[in-house]
């Protein structure tokens, strides 16, 4: 597994995409496209230098973390993580774990996809709206992960109150960015089997990001709402964009400064967890039948 983890790490596939993009340019460098990929590697080297400069700031900033609201909010739900991430644990952990560090392959293959098959909106907009605003959300409710919070007991955690604790670490866990851009490929997905590529992936990715213990269930929730948000502005539905920064920003300030109000009150969170999942399908269904009328309009008028 220790190669694995090299392989697989971020950093590596970071390098690694960018090195094999900059010879497939040098293929054939009249194909702008070839040339935006690169230099949209570049950036996204950059920024995850910046980013992770910026994220320790903020843990800095913002020591005490909410990693016990969040899983106390999680019992509420009546879906706690360990729970579900025990059965994960052993042989399925492996593809999760490959499919949890395979996000940056699949933005690159999804930008192609999408470059390719010309489909409405920019996937790169979507992409640059989460990076932007997913750390502005993380100041709101810094939380860090099982794992981060309980350390090996993070399978079977001990009691504990639902209050704020002192953690070393960035905050990077609500909502889940993981989760918003396995979204943001659902909603851009061209035709039947790449819908269902990106269903399979976006499904692995929530299980995955459980498993090996970097998200609550909770987190899962506006991380879809902050996914739709993305895609609506890389689309330039900027309505539907206003409306689910806000959903995701409700989340954000419920969790965190009404709390106690939703942990005495499950029925409360369970209604506003499944309001949410019902805008969000509602939302996909919409952005799929407005790209299956456009596709129609261009067969039309091929």
């Amino acid at each position: 597994m220790r190669v694995i983890d090299i392989l697989l790490h971020p950093a590596v596939i970071s390098i690694t995409a960018l090195f094999l993009s900059a010879i497939w340019m040098l293929r054939d460098e009249k194909d702008k496209t070839r040339v935006g990929l690169v230099f949209a590697l570049v950036l996204n080297l950059f920024y995850g230098v910046l980013v992770t400069i910026f994220m320790s700031g903020e843990g800095a900033a913002f020591p005490w973390k909410f990693d016990h609201v969040l899983a106390r909010l999680d019992a509420s739900l009546g879906m706690q993580t360990a729970s579900i991430a025990r059965p994960l644990q052993g042989f399925p952990h492996v593809p999760l774990f490959i499919a949890y560090d395979a996000m940056i392959p699949m933005m690159i293959a999804w930008y192609l996809l999408t470059r390719y098959r010309r489909c409405p909106g920019s996937i790169v907009v979507a992409y640059a709206a989460e990076l932007v605003s997913g750390p502005l959300f993380y100041a709101i409710v810094p939380a860090c992960g099982p794992i981060y919070a309980f350390g090996k007991q993070w399978l079977r955690p001990p009691a504990f109150p639902p209050e704020a604790v002192r953690l070393t670490g960035m905050p990077n866990a609500f909502p889940s960015l993981h989760v918003g851009t396995a979204f943001v490929f659902l909603m851009f997905a061209p035709g039947r089997v790449w819908k269902a590529v990106a269903l399979l992936f976006l499904a692995l990715t929530c299980l995955a990001t459980l498993s090996i213990g970097e998200h609550y269930v909770i987190d899962l929730i506006p991380g879809m709402a902050f996914g739709v948000f993305a895609s609506a502005v890389g689309t330039r539905n900027f309505r539907r964009a206003a409306g689910f920064f806000a959903l995701t920003l409700c989340w954000c300030l419920g969790v965190r400064f009404a709390f106690t109000i939703l942990l005495a009150h499950p029925v409360l969170l369970r209604c506003f967890a499944g309001l949410t999942l019902v805008l969000v399908a509602l939302a996909v269904r919409r952005q799929w039948s407005t790209a299956a009328e456009l596709e129609k309009g261009h067969g039309i008028a091929a």
